[in-house]
């Protein structure tokens, strides 16, 4: 594995076992996170975001079947006993997520927060020093540290997302996920949370798996961006790359969609039609040709690969690939004007 990949997710699938049959969330997901960078990863609800940021750490229950291969410094972590995965979680990978209020603790101090998950992983800590870094941590991230004995519901929205971050840097994990980590801010707070992450990525050289619908905080905060759709990557790219030109009609779609100051009073918001795929009975082919402008007849019979169009720009649609034998690109009827 090249030196600079953090992890190399293979062939991932995760499935959730429902009453009515098996829910597909993430199908064939091949990504690399590297060393050093902020990985955006945006997609409408229910695209399969959230079940994957879980799956890197091997969160999901029994009931959930989860195949592939995750690589993270040389070991799969899909052959790693639970005992194993304990001792990765919290000091190797960490995770932010989306509600720190139900997240944190409401009857611990955030002292105990901090210093017990120092102390699990390193249990030769002594009590004073782990008390230390966490009053270390609380400093840098801008709270006074005389409010290490105060308890979660006396904080703010916003000191307590600081929390969750405290937690996530109390053991230098090589790999942090945040999950949806501004949800529950309001919009003065959320710039301050971007304007912390981006210095704290500066100064700690961080790894960062950013979940998010936010399409402003990854322009602002992600080097490279994935796009998700129904389970599956549509697009990959560097960021500058992927917003200018985005190859995949849905990341099309996804950027079309975003407010701006520049639509004219006569112009309208571009919305894509239809809503996302039923994931038990997920449709044929690409998943998004039942909505996409653009689909064929192949994009009804046959899954596209997440082939590079351009270097470090890999897409997963017939328009930027040869079209298999015996198969159409005869254009589906019917189809909604695409974003301009």
């Amino acid at each position: 594995m090249d030196n600079d990949i953090l992890m190399r997710v293979e062939d991932l699938d995760v499935r959730y076992k429902t009453r009515i049959g098996y829910v597909s969330a993430c199908d064939g997901i091949n990504l690399d996170i590297y060393k050093g960078e902020v990985l955006g990863l945006v997609g409408e609800s229910g695209s399969g975001k959230s079940t994957l940021g879980k799956a890197l750490m091997r969160l999901h229950p029994r009931s959930t079947v989860q195949t592939g291969h995750l690589w993270f410094d040389g070991d799969d972590l899909m052959a790693y006993s639970p005992r194993q995965m304990r001792r990765i979680r919290g000091e190797r990978i960490s995770m932010i997520f989306q509600d720190p209020m139900t997240s944190l603790n409401p009857i611990q101090r955030i002292a105990d927060h901090i210093t017990e998950t120092i102390k699990t992983h390193r249990p030769q800590t002594s009590d004073e020093a782990a008390r230390a870094r966490a009053a270390e941590l609380l400093d840098v991230l801008g709270i006074t540290p005389r409010r290490l004995d105060e308890y979660p519901h006396q904080m703010s929205g916003g000191m307590r997302q600081r929390i969750m971050i405290s937690l996530a840097l109390s053991l230098n994990a090589d790999l942090i996920i945040a999950d949806e980590a501004t949800t529950s801010l309001d919009v003065i707070v959320e710039a301050q949370f971007m304007s912390l992450l981006k210095d704290l990525c500066r100064e700690f050289n961080l790894t960062i798996l950013l979940i998010t619908h936010n399409i402003g905080l990854v322009a602002q905060l992600s080097d490279r961006v994935a796009v998700m759709y129904g389970g599956r990557l549509a697009e990959v790219g560097d960021v500058g790359t992927l917003f200018k030109d985005p190859k995949h009609p849905y990341t099309q779609g996804l950027l079309g969609s975003v407010p701006s100051i520049k639509l004219h009073d006569k112009d309208e918001l571009y919305r894509m039609e239809g809503s996302p795929p039923d994931l038990i009975a997920p449709p044929s082919g690409c998943r998004f040709h039942p909505r996409c402008p653009h689909a064929m007849q192949v994009c009804v019979e046959q899954q596209p690969p997440l082939a590079e169009v351009e270097p470090g720009n890999p897409a997963a649609c017939w328009l930027h690939h040869p079209i298999p034998e015996g198969h159409s690109a005869e254009p589906l009827p019917d189809r909604q004007e695409a974003p301009a």
